[in-house]
């Protein structure tokens, strides 16, 4: 069961850090460093050191902010796109310790698939369409939104591995399920 928990908790983290990178780093951080919740291993401890802590702070009000601005928000988008990933690759395998046998070079790779993935579903799929429909007022609103989910997702993966790995895999399936629907109506248009 613990084996089941350290994957789910792996994946709910990575994915979570392709809405925002910094709140699953400093979630995991403060965990690790204030609670018994969380016991990272070398080299992942260094998470936790305050200097990290201090500098996951600072980045994370600068992608706040950055994030919330017109214009700014799409320049952010394209420096996230590199950034997301490595911390998806992080978070996987920092929280995946209970995978023993799993190569740590295989556990980033699961990361940055799950955290870039989740990223450009975000900025390709959904940021422009809300930018479209709304005139780019609808931006802060889901901005905000994207930064609760990537909360809650995060606690959830750490406290509730398992339920969190429910909630992704149905929302894997459902995404599938619409984007086999876009491409058998594409093929019947033809």
């Amino acid at each position: 069961m613990e084996l089941v928990a350290g994957v789910f908790s792996a994946f709910g983290l990575s994915a979570s850090a392709g809405l925002n990178a910094y709140i699953p780093l400093l979630v995991v951080a403060l965990l690790a460093r204030y609670t018994d919740l969380l016991k990272l291993n070398p080299p992942w401890d260094t998470l936790s050191s305050p200097w990290v802590i201090g500098l996951l702070i600072i980045l994370l009000l600068i992608e706040f902010i950055a994030d919330k601005a017109p214009a700014v928000n799409h320049a952010n988008d394209i420096i996230q796109t590199f950034v997301r990933p490595v911390a998806g690759a992080i978070l996987f395998a920092a929280s995946a310790q209970v995978l023993t046998d799993v190569h740590p070079v295989l556990s980033m790779i699961s990361g940055v698939l799950v955290a870039g993935g989740v990223h450009t579903v975000k900025s390709v799929a959904i940021r422009p369409v809300v930018t479209a429909t709304t005139g780019g007022a609808g931006n802060v609103p889901v901005s905000i939104l994207e930064d609760a989910i990537s909360t809650i997702t995060s606690l959830l993966a750490i406290l509730i591995p398992i339920i969190m790995g429910l909630i992704l895999l149905g929302i894997t399936i459902w995404i599938g399920r619409i984007f086999w629907k876009r491409s058998k109506n594409l093929q019947s248009i033809n």
